[in-house]
């Protein structure tokens, strides 16, 4: 079977010395977050949306207005540089701030946030690491304790907003500048060794937002400087819960409207004692990374999760061909990662690649022969990446699979290059072409399924019934319909209509109440679906697990 799904992946793995053993049950998707109301709760939003709803917006729109000209006064003369001292005034309006943002989340429903623990001071842990991070109200931390945070460079320039960012001494990534990364883990190091001169940075290390079902795998910029850090937990322990916004779900102003529309939000934030990294974790933010994530998983009993924000950005790639909900392109596209696969200079591998693959003319390989295909050892990942291609009759795979596939998870926009370099390798000597069966082969591997019916599409491409089609006729086909896949894929193929998207055409509808209504009956037509289940093995289930070291 040639690229199984994730949801038979999950079921059985290949275990060490090749014998299969079964898992725990598979995560919930991490990503994606549908909202089904009950008629109860229809119109109990209703009731709101004509009442309590408009008065909120505009006291929360108030209390920003309010808060402008203090944050504007402080932030004048201010250095990025140094810090200056905190004379009295400037106490005041940090002061004053904290009580106008403390009435906005009160006017918003969150009318008492309940804290445990205590909080460190900036000598001890100048770093705070919070997680899960699921939307925009994670912000009232930030607001109460008026930290530092990591921010795009270009959210200074927004009007109102910008102002109150540039308060709290941000530190800004500039995605205009291709240094910014090095730049920004470097103030993130030059503030945390300050001796507690600057304010405490809090930072979200899962690097975008979840619907708090797991935790992903922490970015270690906040590690990097290899100081202590104190893990922060936040939880919403709400009954309805409309504060997730996820890859898939709810946008922006939809959760705003249903989020002011209930009578009380709940929010809770723990702080979580002191870790203090080992000499070897020091060296190694990842390990330091992993560990505290670990603590903040049990103490937020939710397992961890080896996919992260880059598999994020794979699901959701703009490209002619976007994968479903069941692909297992995520699954292997971690382990691309893991292997060292994906380099810098992709085109050229990927060349090279399909060159070869072309020359072995559909012969199978071995796991042995895959291995020596890549020039890499055998290894427990090599051997989960050879099972995703091997076929169960004689234990082999089409190395041109695998170059399909890696040519997605490395560059998931551009299906056009994708197709050529398939149909490089597919196609017969003598005329350039391929048939049915070929094309069927090539689109399953590109959308990551195990089984993809294509007479219809393949019947548009060759209206002369000649059996063949060449890559010209494959690209001319592609420019009269860019929605082909859609048109012909997603609408005879059963196991495609669980993606979220294959309609994403669809209009937005304009009736806040219509819109509640879309998410109580169907799942949200967006730009991309990704796979709902995860392999086990890449995950700890037993969130009660301690991590690999103690912490302080």
């Amino acid at each position: 079977m040639r690229l199984p799904t994730s949801r038979q992946q999950c079921a059985m793995m290949e275990g060490d010395g090749g014998q299969k053993t079964e898992h725990a049950p598979p995560l919930r998707n991490p990503f994606v977050h549908l909202l089904r109301f009950t008629p109860l709760e229809k119109a109990k939003i209703a009731l709101m949306t004509v009442t309590i709803f408009p008065i909120r917006l505009i006291i929360v729109a108030f209390m920003m207005l309010l808060a402008w000209p203090f944050a504007f006064l402080a932030s004048m003369g201010r250095s990025e540089a140094v810090v200056e001292p905190q004379c009295l005034w400037r106490r005041v309006v940090d002061l004053l701030l904290k009580v106008i943002m403390r009435l906005m989340w009160f006017a918003g429903g969150f009318h008492w946030v309940k804290v445990k623990g205590r909080k460190a001071l900036p000598t001890e842990a100048p770093i705070l690491t919070l997680a899960p991070h699921s939307s925009y109200f994670d912000a009232i931390p930030v607001t109460m304790t008026m930290a530092s945070i990591v921010m795009k460079a270009e959210s200074k320039d927004i009007p109102l907003w910008g102002t109150l960012i540039k308060f709290i001494r941000p530190v800004f990534v500039s995605r205009s500048d291709p240094d910014s990364r090095r730049k920004t883990v470097e103030e993130i190091k030059r503030r945390a060794c300050s001796g507690g001169e600057w304010p405490q940075i809090m930072i979200f290390p899962e690097g975008t937002c979840t619907n708090r079902s797991c935790l992903i795998t922490f970015k270690p910029g906040a590690f990097i400087p290899a100081v202590p850090v104190q893990p922060v937990v936040i939880r919403y322990p709400n009954k309805m819960d409309t504060i997730t916004w996820t890859w898939q779900g709810p946008g922006a102003f939809e959760i705003l409207w249903l989020t002011l529309c209930q009578l009380h939000n709940e929010f809770e934030i723990e702080y979580l004692p002191i870790y203090t990294p080992s000499e070897e974790e020091k060296g190694n933010p990842a390990l330091f990374a992993n560990n505290v994530r670990r603590i903040m998983a049990k103490a937020l009993r939710v397992p961890t999760t080896d996919y992260s924000f880059d598999d994020c950005q794979l699901a959701m790639a703009e490209g002619q061909l976007r994968l479903p909900v069941d692909t297992c392109l995520l699954e292997f596209a971690k382990l691309v990662r893991r292997l060292g696969l994906k380099t810098k200079s992709t085109e050229q591998v990927l060349q090279d690649y399909g060159s070869r693959a072309r020359k072995l003319e559909g012969e199978k390989l071995s796991l042995e022969a895959f291995a020596l295909y890549l020039d890499m050892p055998v290894s427990d990942m090599l051997r989960e990446t050879f099972a995703l291609f091997s076929e169960h009759e004689d234990n082999t795979m089409d190395i041109r699979e695998y170059v399909i596939a890696l040519s997605v998870a490395c560059r998931p926009a551009k299906t056009l290059e994708t197709m050529k370099l398939a149909f490089m390798m597919f196609e017969a000597e003598q005329d350039g072409a391929i048939m049915e069966a070929e094309l069927a082969v090539i689109l399953k591997t590109a959308l990551g399924v195990a089984d993809l019916s294509v007479s219809r599409l393949f019947a548009a491409l060759d209206p002369t019934d000649t059996g063949k089609i060449t890559f010209d006729t494959f690209r001319r086909f592609m420019d009269q319909h860019p929605d082909f896949a859609e048109d012909y894929l997603y609408a005879d193929n059963e196991v495609l209509h669980s993606c979220p998207h294959y309609s994403h055409h669809l209009a937005v509808k304009t009736s806040l109440f219509s819109t509640a209504s879309r998410l109580a009956t169907a799942p949200l037509k967006m730009a991309n679906g990704i796979c709902p289940k995860f392999s086990p093995k890449d995950h700890s289930s037993d969130y009660t697990a301690g991590p690999l070291k103690k912490h302080n």
